[in-house]
């Protein structure tokens, strides 16, 4: 077992505006999110917003501090959020344990001092992913189910927008200090997420693209709404969006994304439209 991470600091967007393709994916790319027995971490100055997975197959996994946080554990002064995208799985928490099937969220409050991921079948594991912000006081641990969750439909196949948005960490679902985690499920025949595109300049976020078909691709647009770029990305990777940039993807065929935010507040409403004949 190895717990594998990597810094990535902020980057201003006079700057990104001159990125050349391979600068534009080492900033803000996070290609391997899920391997087998490894927890993969991207620790982000944005907002100090961590992402990553934890993929247990032969044994399982615990999620220990790493260097940046200079400190004893993980959760040491974060909470952390768990969305299982794999097989069943369990994960335990100070020796309480909560199993999730897919698609299901565990909250994670600060000051939780043990954290061990694990699968119920190796041959079918659990895939773990995982978002982790700085918090300021300690809050009970949740498990929230899609039953459980915040439900909005979105767009219109007019639009090849239409799409299920399932918020599961939210302040109607569950209280946080920072964190936000939802998942949102296009419609057969939509490939547009979150269009209209928006900013919001109080908070960053990152998107994780699951259930993309192989051989097939989602490409997510980035950038300030003015001088937008795109990354190529492929099944199980995610991609950071600063708070300056828009985020908003297309893909060749239908597909799931997980959306996490952290930052100023915790009002889901709180963007700075743009429509897409204002984009440039």
């Amino acid at each position: 077992m190895a717990i594998n991470f990597e810094e990535r600091f902020a980057s201003h967007p006079s700057d990104v505006k001159h990125y050349d393709t391979q600068q534009l994916r080492n900033h803000f790319l996070v290609e391997k999110v899920m391997e087998a027995d490894q927890i993969n971490l991207v620790y982000s100055h944005y907002d100090r917003y961590i992402t990553g997975g934890a993929v247990p197959v032969s044994q399982p996994l615990e999620l220990t501090s790493i260097e940046p946080l200079k400190a004893p554990f993980f959760c040491f002064r974060r909470e952390l959020g768990i969305i299982n995208v794999g097989g069943p799985g369990t994960v335990t928490l100070d020796g309480n344990s909560y199993s999730l099937d897919f698609k299901e969220a565990l909250y994670v409050g600060k000051g939780t001092e043990k954290i061990i991921f694990s699968s119920n079948d190796a041959t079918l594991p659990a895939r773990f992913y995982l978002n982790s912000t700085p918090a300021h006081k300690e809050l009970p641990t949740r498990h929230i189910t899609l039953k459980e969750a915040n439900v909005l439909q979105m767009g219109s196949q007019q639009t090849s927008n239409e799409r299920q948005i399932n918020q599961l960490l939210i302040s109607k679902v569950v209280e946080t200090c920072q964190l936000q985690m939802g998942m949102t499920e296009l419609r057969p025949g939509s490939v547009w997420n979150t269009m209209p595109a928006h900013t919001h300049s109080r908070r960053m976020e990152v998107y994780f693209y699951f259930n993309v078909p192989e051989g097939q691709a989602v490409c997510h647009f980035m950038g300030q709404p003015q001088e937008t770029r795109h990354i190529w990305m492929v099944n199980e990777q995610a991609v950071i969006s600063p708070n300056w940039s828009i985020h908003s993807a297309a893909g060749t065929a239908n597909y799931i994304f997980i959306w996490g935010m952290a930052g100023e507040n915790l009002d889901y409403a709180d963007m700075d439209v743009v429509q897409p004949n204002q984009l440039k």
